[in-house]
């Protein structure tokens, strides 16, 4: 039902002036003053709240003008008010309460600064992008000329080379090696760092090795190297420009939003979840490890969340998990949200991560300039490393990494596991619900990649000695790599479990052996062997049963051989 139009303001202030007294917003019918003038506590309520507003609202003559964006800002506020107060004079509601209700509307209304941007709009700090738990910062945006952004292309006719296009001038678009055929990826860096070199780039170009795509490596450098504060009120205009880039392709190319991919780090993550926000219908936005001071726990609006795309994906890599801290999210903000690690702790990062408060570190980041980081890091290094080995980087569905690594989400249902990186929209049940959490383990080096086994080992010899048995893996390409399956005392009668994350993929497997370590007590004339070995793997859970055939001496490997006989099948290293 449409309310109806209070007109209790005088006339002269329905212009482009602003009320020339706080109680020009009050005026109201001639019986209204009767009521308030015969009412000695709806008097000194009235005199109480006109005196807030002669504090914090700045009063002008009723001929003042305002220009621009203001001038629609005012009315609308003006209008509000209007209503707001319309409600309060026909409300049951005590009179003093109304008055207060109107007043703290009101403070709200002309509390927060605002700043506009031709083709961009207005950006205000009022909540929810200041002021809200989380959130308690200060500031507007820079300009976009200050920030110097520029949108970068690659192709794979530019080479190593790209080709600056802009959507203020589309004649640049309508002049590159932009195709309207192909989709098109956006790579957006985050705090400190540059689109011009470095990750953005080298991604880029290993994307078009493996797709024959657009790619566009969006720089903002000169918005990114202030203060992280600064940068964290910079990236919404840079997601304003993003989505302006967008529409352009859709107004005057008739490119769709769906043949678009959105791949940002830290503040380049929420930067995306910013141009989804604005254009709707965007096919895929990748948050890697996106961003977690001044964005944790703050309304969708704020930061990346699963509604700025159709599939929305997420590699957690430096989640800030108490007691440790973190320069990224802990919690779910995606469709899928990869956890490799525990999602906070990069195995191969040596940098060292404190414990505080979350509070005390927010007090060191507003100030900081210069922020980086192993294992903020490692998301994108993660992602770079899956368009080759996609496999490499199966998540499996725990509600905690603890749960995890016992194993109690091993091996993957029917419907499969999603890879995390670059192939997870591949997913059947990807969109199947919001928040899915996916954990995995990488190796401490490139490529990262593993593929997850469960093992169980039978060993034949000796009953009972102390040592460490060992299995070691073999590729067709002449690397070795070596797991421990258990260590102290040793027995025949026990069959040794145990999960590992072999860093050689199945399908490239040569050769497995066994191989057994002593201790000074063990004597030397011990022999050792593994009976049978029972290899289940992670992605369907198949089984491969191997036989060691006899006993060795202590570091003398033994070869793993497929069983002669296995009920229901036979075995093979690759599973096949």
């Amino acid at each position: 039902m449409a309310l109806p139009d209070p007109s209790f303001l005088p006339e002269e202030h329905l212009n482009n002036s602003l009320a020339a007294h706080p109680k020009d917003y009050l005026g109201g019918s001639q019986n209204f003053r009767k009521e308030r003038a015969s009412s000695p506590t709806l008097a000194q309520t009235e005199h109480a709240y006109v005196a807030v507003l002669q504090k914090h609202v700045p009063l002008l003559p009723a001929t003042a003008r305002l220009d621009g964006a203001s001038v629609l800002q005012h009315r609308k506020r003006k209008q509000c008010l209007k209503t707001q107060a319309w409600h309060w004079r026909q409300s049951p509601v005590h009179p003093v309460v109304g008055m207060w209700i109107i007043a703290f509307y009101l403070l709200a209304t002309v509390a927060g600064k605002e700043v506009c941007y031709q083709r961009l709009g207005c950006f205000t700090d009022d909540p929810p992008w200041s002021g809200v738990p989380g959130r308690l910062l200060t500031g507007l945006p820079d300009s976009p000329e200050h920030m110097n952004i520029s949108f970068n292309l690659y192709t794979r006719e530019t080479g190593n080379n790209s080709q600056v296009i802009s959507a203020i001038n589309s004649s640049t678009i309508q002049n590159s090696h932009f195709s309207l055929r192909r989709k098109t990826s956006f790579i957006i860096h985050g705090f400190g760092s540059t689109g011009k070199k470095g990750w953005v780039v080298e991604m880029c170009l290993l994307l078009l090795e493996v797709e024959n795509i657009n790619c566009i490596a969006v720089d903002w450098h000169e918005g990114a190297k202030g203060t992280y504060v600064s940068a964290v009120n910079n990236i919404r205009v840079i997601g304003a420009e993003v989505a302006y880039f967008i529409k352009t392709l859709q107004k005057i190319f008739r490119y769709s939003p769906r043949e678009i991919h959105l791949i940002g780090h830290s503040l380049g993550a929420h930067t995306a979840g910013e141009a989804g926000r604005r254009i709707q219908g965007i096919r895929r936005i990748t948050g890697l490890d996106p961003a977690g001071p001044y964005f944790e726990g703050t309304p969708p609006e704020v930061r990346l969340d699963p509604s700025d795309a159709d599939f929305v994906d997420i590699i957690h890599s430096n989640a800030a998990h108490f007691p440790a801290i973190g320069l990224g999210m802990y919690n779910t903000t995606g469709h899928l949200d990869f956890y490799p690690n525990g999602g906070s702790v990069m195995p191969g990062c040596t940098d060292f991560i404190p414990e505080m408060k979350q509070s005390d570190f927010e007090v060191i980041i507003a100030d900081a300039t210069i922020i980086g980081g192993c294992h903020h890091s490692r998301s994108h290094e993660f992602y770079f490393e899956s368009i080759l080995h996609p496999t490499g980087f199966l998540g499996y569905p725990c509600e905690t990494y603890k749960s995890f690594e016992s194993g109690d989400c091993f091996p993957c249902s029917q419907e499969g596991c999603p890879m995390m990186g670059h192939y997870a929209d591949r997913f059947p049940a990807k969109l199947k619900r919001v928040n899915q959490k996916y954990f995995l383990n990488t190796a401490a080096d490139p490529p990262f990649a593993t593929w997850r086994q469960k093992v169980f080992i039978k060993l034949s010899g000796v009953k009972k000695m102390r040592g460490d048995i060992n299995l070691v893996f073999h590729d067709t390409e002449g690397n070795t790599k070596e797991y421990e399956i258990a260590s102290g005392v040793l027995s025949q009668d026990q069959v040794y479990t145990k999960y590992l994350d072999v860093e050689i993929n199945p399908q490239n497997t040569k050769k497995i052996e066994f191989l057994w370590n002593k201790t000074i007590f063990t004597l030397l004339w011990a022999r050792l062997g593994a009976e049978t070995v029972n290899i289940t793997h992670g992605e369907d859970g198949h089984r491969s049963t191997f036989c060691g055939h006899g006993t060795v001496t202590y570091g003398v490997p033994q070869l793993l051989t497929p069983c002669e006989k296995v009920t229901g099948y036979n075995c093979s290293v690759n599973g096949s």
